[in-house]
């Protein structure tokens, strides 16, 4: 019997993104428990550079990509997903409780297959309703990013309405993500960035200030936050603890800048800060992310959108940083 085959962007050979490539590779078959996904479009995420950057030579082909949205057209044995079931894609594996935490949580796409494919398999578990609103290219846009932005605000944050977040380098996935359900959530949001043009878009989108990385942060904010959801790392971290009132929170989830501070401990305990990590999210809290994002009817910000074949060309966009939102790639 011939294996039926699929178009996917794999990553193999040379280390990065000159090692990514769109290949033929057989269709997966779902297993007990397993669905079928024809998927629509997949989201690009800063892991998938990661991911490329840290494999080497001798590493097999591998499928990448960790977000996606589609149509279920299989189903194994105990999978209680039905055929024809538009869904989006959990990437988080194996997390079923929000304390239930592992120190490194297992995600779709390496060493697993991804999603930026034309099929992909996954528990059956994690796969839950696409919001009617979203178009194909949003709904992709979700998974890894706003799943991340939730617990960051809701679960390890505490965030409730009225009070003031700050949002450091707006114009990430998750940034973008935290502005739309903090305002949901009815807080007060301020931003910033390098960027007059990503400050810009973000108040058209409904922060409240929007103020300059290089600036006077607790002059400009005018008041002290309540919460930060910080991914900059070691070149803002002293600017946002210093904009925090005492008894407020510090969520942290990402170092791009660095992931080595130097940290007043009195600065800390006087002050009675809670500093908090956090990374990704389990799947109770994906299924409360989805619902909140249905019933603010709120839609991811999608900076462009590429096709299959161009996938290689999206991850090279993604590393420059320029983007506004999410990079998506539409299958099919």
């Amino acid at each position: 019997m011939t294996t039926k085959s699929m178009r996917a962007v794999v990553h193999e050979g040379a280390a990065g993104v000159a090692g990514v490539r769109v290949a033929e590779v057989p269709v997966p078959r779902p297993g007990p428990g397993e669905v079928l996904v024809r998927l629509k479009a997949a989201g690009l995420n800063h892991r998938d550079l990661f991911i490329v950057d840290s494999r080497g030579p001798a590493a097999p082909s591998v499928v990448l990509g960790s977000d996606g949205a589609g149509v279920v057209v299989a189903a194994g044995a105990d999978a209680a997903v039905v055929a024809g079931a538009e869904v989006v894609v959990n990437p988080s594996l194996d997390w079923a409780e929000p304390d239930a935490v592992t120190e490194v949580p297992a995600i779709l796409g390496v060493p697993t297959n991804g999603t930026l494919a034309e099929y992909v398999v996954v528990p059956a578990g994690n796969v839950v309703p696409k919001p009617e609103h979203l178009t194909w290219t949003e709904a992709a846009a979700l998974p890894l990013a706003a799943l991340t932005a939730y617990r960051a605000l809701f679960t390890r944050g505490g965030l409730t309405a009225g009070e003031h977040v700050l949002l450091p380098g707006i114009g990430s996935g998750v940034a973008t993500f935290a502005l739309a359900m903090a305002k949901a959530a009815g807080a007060t949001v301020s931003v910033t960035s390098r960027s007059p043009e990503k400050l810009a878009r973000a108040t058209e989108l409904g922060a409240d200030r929007a103020i300059g990385s290089s600036g006077d942060w607790a002059a400009e904010l005018g008041e002290p936050v309540d919460l930060v959801v910080d991914s900059i790392g070691s070149a803002t971290f002293d600017a946002c603890l210093s904009v925090l009132r005492s008894g407020g929170r510090m969520v942290t989830l990402g170092a791009t800048t660095g992931p080595d501070v130097e940290l007043s401990l009195r600065n800390l305990f006087f002050r009675q800060i809670s500093l908090l990590g956090t990374s990704m999210g389990s799947a109770r809290e994906f299924s409360r992310m989805v619902e909140l994002v249905a019933e603010h009817r709120l839609r991811p910000v999608v900076h462009h959108v590429y096709d299959l074949f161009d996938g290689p060309r999206a991850l090279v966009e993604l590393a420059s940083g320029d983007q506004f939102g999410k990079l998506v790639v539409a299958v099919g």
